[in-house]
């Protein structure tokens, strides 16, 4: 019998899988939305309620597939959406957010972000997030793809300090936030999520982590997630449209890594040594 996902608290208080599902390339071919659904199903069946999405995913064919995926069933998922940047003035979050609730089929999104920086003032998105929360619409909400500068300027700004979360690249192959701006967020509450853990494929051919894998009985995807998810503080979304996949996922987390095994990753994978500037794709 597995043990349950670990969770995590985000700073309202509301506790989270540190192991959920990614949407990004769903809901993009009408062939495989029903697959892509029952994945997602089939993942909050094994714990993994925590949803990933965003109004840009498929210029939002991705959040009609998670109304699918958690139809009859809202109260056992929490769901994660974006806003664009293009959209995120005052008007425009609220608008964007709206438009995402009709898509998603829900009352209310758990928790909303900032999808990346553009030219809308932190505060104005900001006040829109603020009011979305008072409305009942999102439970709360973060920023994505945000830097250590990033993160200082939101929390300077009124009710910046309520941000919940940044969603950020981390991977194996891609540690530069582990310099600072994971430490960071870890010392201030703010929980990390990371995108793209396997580097869209890229990790599973390396012959030190086949190594690993085998030594642990797993898949090497296993072992990257693994990786991520033994840092306080991250959430780690994988993305699959297979049941077989999400099963895979969500023994990750039951995976521990020795300490031999983290000293062959780090000479495979050297920790930065100093300030790297955050990656995005």
């Amino acid at each position: 019998m597995q043990n349950p996902i670990p969770m995590i608290s985000l700073p309202s208080g509301i506790s989270v899988p540190v192991l959920g599902q990614g949407t990004w390339h769903m809901g993009e071919k009408k062939t495989s939305a029903a697959e892509e659904a029952r994945s997602l199903r089939h993942g909050l069946d094994l714990g993994m309620t925590l949803i990933d999405t965003a109004e840009m995913y498929a210029d939002g064919g991705a959040e009609r597939i998670v109304a699918e995926a958690i139809k009859g069933r809202r109260d056992d998922a929490f769901v994660v959406s974006k806003v664009l940047p293009s959209n995120a003035s005052r008007e425009g979050t609220i608008r964007a957010c709206e438009a995402s609730l009709k898509r998603l089929g829900t009352d209310h999104v758990n928790l909303y972000l900032l999808h990346w920086r553009g030219r809308y003032p932190l505060a104005e998105t900001v006040e829109a997030f603020e009011t979305l929360k008072r409305n009942g619409k999102i439970d709360a909400w973060g920023v994505s793809n945000f830097d250590t500068d990033d993160m200082d300027e939101l929390l300077a700004v009124a009710d910046g300090a309520h941000v919940a979360a940044n969603q950020v690249l981390y991977n194996l192959a891609r540690r530069g936030i582990e310099y600072d701006l994971l430490k960071d967020s870890q010392a201030r509450g703010i929980a990390v999520m990371a995108y793209s853990p396997l580097d869209e494929g890229r990790l599973l051919r390396h012959p030190d982590l086949i190594h690993i894998a085998k030594a642990h009985q797993a898949t090497v995807a296993q072992v990257a997630l693994a990786f991520l998810l033994r840092n306080p503080g991250v959430i780690v979304i994988p993305k699959t449209a297979m049941q077989e996949r999400a099963r895979e996922n969500r023994q990750a987390a039951d995976i521990r890594l020795t300490p031999d095994d983290l000293a062959i990753l780090d000479k495979a994978y050297p920790p930065p040594a100093r300030k790297m500037p955050l990656e995005m794709i």
